[in-house]
């Protein structure tokens, strides 16, 4: 029979094959850097995966929420005296409104020709009127260059006469520190049909009025006063009533609801929300524009021009909830007990690149095993036993599978 031709190296390597051989190392250092490791990944899993993430639990991030608010107090403004028509807009009590508190008016308005107010209008003859843009904060520019007063001369307008000067100082409404909102919020996790309202459970409607939410005396009151507010977000309710700005109430929802019903309890926190731009030059706190129409004795329509500085609130609702499964406890068992074997790679790199003998021990782990050869011919008919021929052709049994194979 004539001799295999020797294969090209690289389509030997690539056919190849590798099992697991176990070598077990008398090494204290290893062993404990094993047993180290493995008490850490399963420490990492039993109190951080399964405890605090409960990861064995199915979730829902999809949380279906309702908000009504409901503002109440009175303030004197100037010469007048406000109730909650007067200075909370929109009025229908959503989750987002404004509770103003600084008014600039501008009243009688009507359509006509005027004189702009504004400061980067002023003329000296009609050319400078003309080489502006078309239109202004408060009409179109007719072209032409008119008297302000006995010692201004300004750009005309055609719009709403007299235009808005809203540089004038204006009082501001401080009594609205101590006005209270209400908040009444419910929520819905669709995938468990879970639902829960933020009002305290046997509670009569007198203690509902009389509470006042307090972050560690009365956490789940649902009545706010508005200075708590704007001190809870870490802000001073005289400044942020005179510039305005934005706060926002967040209610939060995170409920295991693998304990009881009524553990599933809001949490509050403040914030302002437009904190980046509060000090921004150009344009400062919140404020914005509304008017009133109404007709005078001679039929011309008139308005009463309003610049609304306030506090917006945003109630802002979040949430999920948890419930056991037997699917995400599987999956997270299993790649537990998987992670174990990152200790054994770690104490590999250790035994056979750090230790002493790393030689030794990497002659221990590995070995190439040629392919076996074919079968022993039958023996001849002179008797000769096997092993007859010397160490050139002995045969060896194996111990694990019954079959033979040629010993070198």
């Amino acid at each position: 029979m004539p001799p295999r031709r020797p294969q090209p190296r690289c389509l030997a390597d690539f056919f190849s094959y590798e099992t697991t051989k176990s070598v077990v190392v008398k090494s204290w250092v290893v062993g404990v850097v094993n047993r180290v490791v493995q008490l850490l990944i399963l420490s990492y899993f039993i109190g951080w995966v399964f405890l605090h993430e409960k990861a064995y639990q199915v979730r829902d991030t999809v949380i279906e929420s309702s908000v009504v608010t409901k503002v109440k107090g009175i303030g004197k403004y100037g010469n007048r005296v406000l109730d909650t028509a007067d200075y909370v807009t929109p009025p229908q009590g959503t989750s987002v409104f404004v509770v103003v508190t600084k008014q600039i008016l501008t009243e009688n308005q009507e359509q006509g020709i005027c004189p702009e107010s504004e400061a980067a209008y002023r003329c000296a003859s009609n050319r400078d009127c003309q080489g502006k843009g078309r239109t202004t904060g408060s009409g179109v520019l007719t072209g032409r260059c008119v008297p302000y007063n006995v010692t201004l001369r300004t750009c005309e307008i055609r719009g709403w006469c007299p235009p808005e000067v809203d540089t004038v100082d204006v009082p501001v409404m401080l009594e609205a520190e101590n006005f209270t909102l209400f908040i009444k919020n419910s929520i819905r996790f669709p995938l468990f049909g879970f639902e829960k309202a933020n009002l305290p459970p046997q509670v009569s409607a007198g203690e509902l009025q009389r509470c006042r939410f307090h972050p560690e005396q009365q956490p789940l009151c649902p009545i706010l006063r508005l200075g708590d507010v704007a001190r809870f977000a870490g802000q001073d309710f005289a400044s942020l009533a005179a510039t305005g700005g934005v706060l926002g109430i967040k209610i939060g929802w995170v409920c295991d609801l693998d304990r009881a019903w009524e553990l599933c309890l809001p949490r509050y926190s403040f914030t302002r929300l437009d904190s980046v731009t509060q000090h921004s030059p150009g344009s400062p706190g919140y404020n914005f524009r509304h008017a009133r129409y109404y007709r005078g004795h001679n039929g011309t329509e008139l308005r009463t021009l309003t610049k609304a500085f306030g506090i917006r609130f945003d109630v802002l609702v979040y949430g999920n909830a948890g419930k056991f499964g037997i699917v995400p406890t599987l999956i997270n068992t299993v790649a537990a007990f998987t992670s174990i074997g990152v200790g054994t790679v770690l104490c590999d790199i250790i035994l056979l690149n750090f230790l002493k003998g790393a030689e030794h021990y990497k002659a221990r782990k590995f070995e190439e095993v040629p392919e076996a050869s074919a079968p022993p011919a039958p023996a001849s008919p002179t008797g000769c036993v096997p092993g007859a021929l010397g160490d050139q052709s002995r045969e060896k049994q194996s111990t694990d599978s019954g079959t033979f194979s040629l010993g070198l």
